[in-house]
């Protein structure tokens, strides 16, 4: 076995996590809209995960969930840690991931070549 399977696998578990507490609805913070967390990236010495969300909508309710988002570093890790067991409990920092957005603008340009080309 490889060492870099490890991160990936705490990932995946981290990722896990954070979805269960989304999907539980215990972070209430009102600026936090409807998310998708779609990767975490964990550094190879396991103390830093980088935890990547979409979501649609505007740039003020991306800003505000970013925002609330950061005010729940600390809940959000103290709850990773107690379902991920691990020695040191990795930092967190959400990025908001723009692939969901920039897909979904190249098949609405699609669909429009599509119909002006009668695909």
């Amino acid at each position: 076995m490889t060492t870099h399977s490890r991160p990936e696998r705490v990932g995946q578990e981290i990722q896990a996590a954070v979805a269960d507490l989304l999907a539980r609805g215990s972070l209430r913070d009102p600026r936090i809209g409807y998310i998708t967390i779609t990767g975490v990236k964990v550094s190879p010495d396991l103390r830093v995960a980088r935890v990547y969300y979409s979501m649609l909508g505007t740039e003020k309710e991306r800003s505000d969930t970013q925002e609330g988002l950061d005010a729940a570093k600390g809940f959000v890790r103290r709850e990773v840690t107690s379902v991920v067991k691990l020695r040191v409990s990795p930092e967190i920092f959400f990025s908001f991931d723009a692939s969901i957005g920039e897909g979904d603008k190249i098949d609405r340009l699609l669909r429009e070549v599509r119909g002006k080309e009668g695909w």
